[in-house]
């Protein structure tokens, strides 16, 4: 797993706004009209109609997509019992999660108490506010009886994930690794080694799958729990076999199945030998397996293995289940979340598993080959399905078992409605980083003694996103490193004005100087060129010790581009380079180019900057659909001697369509139709964009693609990501003076992808 440190997480939580939610306002505020809508006196007309008829809350409130994260943070992860207010955090995260996998409202809510009775009455008096309750490290077995309680007492769908989710997933894995074995759970041996709130879960949804009590053998700390123990609680005694085993080895001899929910490295490379033919091993103690994949795998050729881990294949990660589970129960209003719902989650994962991998999640987690098999039992978290097929799933099954109060009519329109629920843009970078980890590349930081960029490249370093090379004075970095506690030990390290790197910087010199020795440049300027970081970091990559390098906190823009032009220069049959910046938004990601390089461009300059913006959305698996963008609406302004900057968007628009039909683009068109298909549409029928979304934006010049840029961040509050260099022969990328440590990462990460 990459490393997390101490200062890492710690900066993330505080850095900016302090935590990961806030509310934000879903209407108009800008007038005293809007304020007497929102409050006094227009308040009072929702409030009079609920008071009518119950019901109109979901109408006139968020009820109806506002979930509940509420835990006594008395078993917070792997921590235990650090109280409710330590675990806020986690709560956040979950909410989290919520949000951006199925676009769900979240309030966690910590409630500082251990007592049964208080905690069920806490949340019996506030669950009036939500749509959902999602119960979160509770420990056993105070969960069950609270989870009990509450599921009778309320009726809106209830969860506690951390023992449903698990048995969800799990259960989907088993029965697709039965499957693979050639076996039947009703005829499996099953070891399950734990018997907390998730153990206990997962057993139970097993044996509503079909497994039976009697192949069972459960384990706790003290060994199997056996009918002659007499330390079990009402909620082990249910799962004490009568047979005649004790230890963990005694209950894998000849099993079929290994469920661990428990401790690292409590099963042996002895024991999974000692399992039947083709046995299913799923080691989830987290962070560090029961026993590593690694291991598991090497002790016998016939084993599907499963762990909670995402640098392995199979892992069953929770987040493929609760939002999805929960946003099927919402959208119907269903009063539970019941068996029947849990099973539907569970085959709609196992199924989801066996169709063919859309080629986007394949290329996210660089597999050529993404299909179902001993590597791939269930879905990836990033499958963009998993959102129209599990919460359909969980809706059908309200329906079906007639907890359902807003039945669906029209399946096609609700899947219609849930992917558009989701912008792209997390998926967008989820799927880069993934790509980034599967072929790291050596990336050189010509400014190595900024603190940012040391930041930047420790995360990098210990994601497994790069292998960072540092440029700038030796002891200075190191100091740096050590006084603010990185970790970038066996990280290459050079400074061009020590003498160790004399004889690089004679050989780079020798290089330029045949590339500029008719440009001006004689040999002895092109040695005290290498001086200088940027150019000797680009000599790096130009001569193969580097895959790219990441500039710009310290270097005017200039400054990294002059030499990066001269020496790499833009690929073969490119004349122009062009720059675009990524900028996310709520409705996804867009591409904004030409923000940077070309500031009065000519039409063969627009038909490349296209050209080059095209095929760079391509490669994060996103099809471009491309507006060129004017102040004129397809000709309402007549060509004069005043129109040249408009003429060319004309002109280059014209060639595309002749000579590239396959792209989806048009122009000139106002940024408004642009990016509002509903009132394109209406206006402009004819469009070669149709009725689609706008994700891509080619500006005529470079000063409107660069306010644009800079307003969607400091006004609209978008992300930005750039800016992306195109058409260099190799990775060179600049980034802004401004840049955050964030910044540096996602910049390095496209540099990786480019570098691939």
């Amino acid at each position: 797993m990459a490393k997390i440190t101490k200062e890492d997480a710690l900066r993330y939580h505080f850095e900016g706004r302090p935590g990961k939610l806030e509310v934000v306002t879903t209407k108009p505020h800008t007038t005293q009209r809007d304020l007497s809508l929102a409050y006094s006196p227009g308040v009072a007309f929702p409030c009079l109609e609920i008071n009518k008829n119950f019901d109109d809350i979901y109408k006139y409130t968020s009820k109806g997509n506002l979930v509940a994260v509420i835990s006594n943070g008395t078993a917070v992860l792997g921590l235990g019992d650090i109280g409710a207010g330590a675990g806020k955090p986690v709560m956040e995260g979950k909410g989290f999660l919520f949000k951006i996998f199925a676009d769900i409202d979240v309030f966690d809510i910590e409630v500082d108490t251990k007592d049964i009775d208080q905690f069920v009455e806490t949340v019996k008096n506030i669950a009036v506010t939500f749509g959902g309750i999602n119960l979160e490290d509770i420990k056993a077995p105070e969960c069950f009886e609270i989870e009990e309680r509450l599921k009778r007492e309320l009726q809106i769908p209830l969860m506690h994930d951390d023992q449903h989710g698990t048995a969800i997933i799990s259960s989907a894995g088993i029965i697709n690794s039965l499957e693979l074995s050639g076996k039947k759970l009703s005829e499996a041996k099953l070891v399950i080694n734990g018997a907390g709130a998730s153990a206990i879960a997962c057993t139970k949804l097993i044996v509503s799958l079909g497994a039976k009590r009697e192949n069972i053998v459960m384990l706790d700390s003290k060994g199997a729990l056996r009918k002659d123990r007499t330390d079990l609680n009402k909620y082990k005694i249910e799962f004490a076999t009568g047979r005649d085993v004790k230890t963990l080895a005694d209950a894998l001899n000849g099993a079929d199945i290994f469920l661990g929910l428990s401790q690292a490295n409590v099963v042996t490379k002895e024991m999974v030998r000692s399992m039947a033919k083709n046995p299913i091993v799923f080691a989830m103690a987290n962070p560090d397996p029961e026993i590593s994949y690694d291991e598991a795998m090497s002790s016998r050729d016939d084993l599907i293995m499963a762990t909670g881990r995402s640098d392995y294949p199979n892992q069953v990660n929770n987040v493929l289940g609760f939002p999805y589970i929960f946003r099927g129960a919402l959208d119907v209003r269903a009063t539970c979340i019941n068996e029947e719902m849990k099973l539907a989650a569970v085959y709609a994962l196992a199924g989801l598993a066996k169709e063919a991998v859309p080629e986007s999640v394949s290329k996210a987690y660089n597999v050529q080959n993404l299909i179902f098999g001993k590597d791939y039992i269930i879905p990836k978290p990033l499958d963009p399905r998993l959102l129209t097929t599990v919460a359909p799933a969980v809706a059908k099954a309200a329906m079906d078992s007639g907890v359902a109060r807003n039945p669906i009519e029209d399946w096609n329109q609700y899947k219609l409605e849930l992917s558009q629920r989701l912008g792209l843009d997390n998926q967008l970078f989820h799927g880069i980083v993934i790509k980034a980890k599967q072929n790291p590349k050596r990336i050189v930081f010509a400014e190595g003694n900024n603190l940012k960029i040391l930041r930047a490249a420790n995360e990098v370093l210990h994601e497994g996103i790069a292998v960072p090379i540092l440029l700038g004075n030796v002891e200075e970095i190191k100091q740096l490193i050590a006084d603010n506690h990185l970790d970038l030990n066996g990280t290459s390290v050079f400074d061009p004005h020590s003498m160790v790197s004399n004889e690089m910087r004679r050989t780079f010199a020798d290089l330029i100087w045949k590339k500029r020795q008719r440009k001006g440049v004689n040999l002895e300027e092109a040695y005290e060129l290498t001086f200088n970081r940027n150019y000797f970091g680009i000599m790096m990559v130009d001569t193969g010790l580097a895959d790219a390098m990441i500039s710009g906190v310290t270097s005017h823009y200039g400054d990294v581009m002059s030499p990066a032009l001269r020496l790499i220069g833009p690929r073969p049959n490119i004349n122009h380079i062009s720059s675009m910046y990524i900028i996310m938004t709520k409705r996804g990601p867009l591409f904004f180019a030409d923000t940077t390089v070309n500031l009065d461009p000519d039409v063969q300059t627009l038909i490349e900057t296209t050209l080059l913006t095209a095929n760079q959305v391509k490669k994060f698996n996103i099809e471009p659909v491309i507006a060129m963008v004017s102040y004129s609406n397809f000709g309402s302004v007549p060509s004069s001697e005043h129109t040249r900057t408009l003429d060319r968007v004309r002109q280059s628009v014209a060639y595309l369509h002749q000579n590239h039909p396959e792209l989806i683009v048009d122009g000139e068109i106002q940024m408004n139709f642009a990016l509002n298909k509903e009132l394109r549409s209406q206006k402009f029928p004819f469009t070669r964009l149709e009725n689609r979304d706008v994700n891509t934006i080619i500006f005529p010049n470079l000063t409107s693609g660069n306010i644009a840029y800079k307003m969607m961040y400091e006004i609209g509050g978008a992300e930005v990501v750039g800016p992306i260099l195109m058409g260099m022969n190799k990775p060179i990328l600049v980034v802004p003076t401004e840049c955050s440590v964030r910044e540096i990462v996602n910049m390095t990460t496209i540099a990786v992808v480019d570098a691939q």
